[in-house]
């Protein structure tokens, strides 16, 4: 597993961390079901706190990405089911407070067509 830190980046350091971590989860660089070192240990690598890849780590389990099994650890999931389940979810929750809120179903695609713009604008992935 290959990651570098950018201690002068405007990016704080666990979204450089859960950033690189998800791009290699994602294109295959690092497989599913892949064991992730400890917290404590990358930590170390890195030369970061223990917090801060223990947010890294949260925030990928979060989207899906990696999975926490205890004493087992940290391993990479199987990226495409839990990613795109994870997105629908949150697109169905979505559309369903855009109809409580009586946004029209243009209105509401303009929302996120503008919010997609704006977050893959600045990850750069468009």
């Amino acid at each position: 597993m290959q990651l570098s830190m950018d201690h002068s980046a405007a990016t704080p350091p666990y979204e450089q961390l859960r950033s690189q971590i998800a791009e290699q989860a994602r294109s295959g660089v690092l497989p599913a079901g892949l064991k992730l070192p400890t917290v404590r240990a990358l930590a170390e690598q890195l030369g970061l706190a223990a917090n801060t890849v223990a947010r890294a780590y949260r925030e990928l389990e979060a989207d899906g990405v990696v999975e926490t099994h205890g004493r087992r650890g940290t391993l990479i999931a199987a990226a495409g089911d839990s990613a795109h389940r994870l997105a629908a979810a949150a697109a169905t929750e979505f559309a369903e407070r855009a109809e409580r809120l009586g946004v029209t179903r243009d209105e509401a695609l303009a929302a996120v067509s503008g919010a997609l713009d704006l977050v893959y604008g600045r990850s750069g992935r468009g």
